[in-house]
């Protein structure tokens, strides 16, 4: 399908920011956005990348009423010598695939969704921040739109990407979070959603943050909802524990969600030589092994932060710490990997970057 673009005018354009450490996250978007709609009979239709617009949507549009609405993130990287890159972005575009199959919406073509992403990042080529570190985040969406009361797939759908230019996340220095585990909320079970990039799963995870958040936590560690005793993943990101000489992670069981970093850290550990193991993982073999000294590092994975440190554990009432509270070398090992991979600063054995013809 042959994606028409509709530059913006000179008034339509918004200044740039010209402070890379000023830019922080989700604040700031680009001049133009990506849309594409579906119907019931006709398919997708009418791409356009064009200027960057409020959306309009009758009042029952089902996505308002019923949640079928899903989301990818990743991000463009300049590299050397003023390069543009993307991470992996067949594996985002696999992913929300397969939360559209979970939710009855309707599948976009793989070649459709790369092409937007590559013409919207080429036209938006000088939003994309010069500092290391820094990144346009890129947001694809898909919302239904049919115009209809009534539990049942909807049969009309709006697919968009937007982008903005994000701040370096560790900005200040590469930090230990602190995190929260929770046994009275759930973040999924099985059988249901959370294998997917579905919107109603952040807005359920909201309270237990919130709580976190209150008594000075960064994420919430989320436990399995049947026995309360396996650990699953950590606020929006995946977790992975250093234990003696393993770097272990749960298995992808239905509740986790697939994450894409996820998967480029196991691959590339056991390319660097660590010995990777994915097994259910209670908390209480984590807090013991924290207590004995086996444990040591943990750290959280996502494309916003790559990696992030988990410097403390809060668990039933008490605090352990982790590592005296500090990064642990494998963490910001992986961590620098990966940015030397993301931004072309190192040879990629993997075939993970997609250069950006800008």
């Amino acid at each position: 399908m042959e994606i028409q673009i509709i530059r913006a005018t000179p008034e339509q354009m918004k200044p740039k920011p010209q402070d890379d450490s000023q830019l922080g996250f989700g604040k700031i978007f680009t001049d133009h956005m990506f849309t594409v709609n579906f119907k019931e009979g006709t398919g997708w239709h009418d791409a356009r990348i064009s200027p960057y617009r409020k959306l309009e949507l009758d009042p029952t549009a089902m996505c308002l009423h019923y949640g079928q609405e899903i989301f990818e993130g990743l991000k463009a990287y300049r590299g050397q010598d003023g390069k543009i890159f993307l991470f992996r972005p067949i594996e985002n575009i696999r992913r929300m695939n397969a939360s559209a199959e979970r939710l009855c919406m309707a599948q976009i073509d793989e070649a459709l969704f790369l092409d937007a992403l590559k013409k919207l990042v080429a036209l938006e080529k000088d939003w994309i921040p010069k500092t290391k570190g820094a990144s346009l985040y890129i947001r694809p969406t898909m919302i239904a739109t049919e115009p209809a009361l009534g539990v049942h797939p909807a049969n009309e759908y709006l697919f968009f990407i937007i982008a903005g230019p994000v701040g370096a996340y560790y900005a200040s220095g590469f930090s230990p979070t602190k995190i929260y585990v929770s046994e009275e909320y759930v973040r999924a079970a099985p059988g249901g959603t959370g294998a997917i990039k579905a919107a109603g799963n952040y807005a359920a995870s909201l309270y237990a943050s919130r709580i976190a958040t209150q008594m000075g936590y960064t994420q919430v560690l989320w436990l399995d909802a049947q026995e309360k005793k396996y650990i699953e993943e950590v606020g929006t990101s995946n977790i992975f524990f250093f234990i003696g000489d393993e770097l272990i992670t749960p298995p992808l069981r239905g509740t986790i969600l697939p994450g894409v970093m996820r998967r480029s850290i196991l691959q590339l550990a056991a390319y660097l030589g660590i010995k990777v193991v994915e097994r259910p993982l209670p908390i209480e073999e984590v807090i013991s092994s924290i207590k004995s000294g086996q444990l040591k590092e943990a750290f959280a994975s996502g494309t916003a932060a790559v990696v992030s440190p988990v410097g403390q554990i809060y668990y039933r009432k008490k605090e352990y710490v982790i590592n005296g509270g500090k990064t642990g070398p494998l963490a910001e090992m992986l961590f620098n990997e990966i940015l030397q991979l993301q931004y072309g600063f190192r040879e990629d054995p993997f075939n993970w970057r997609v250069e950006v013809d800008a």
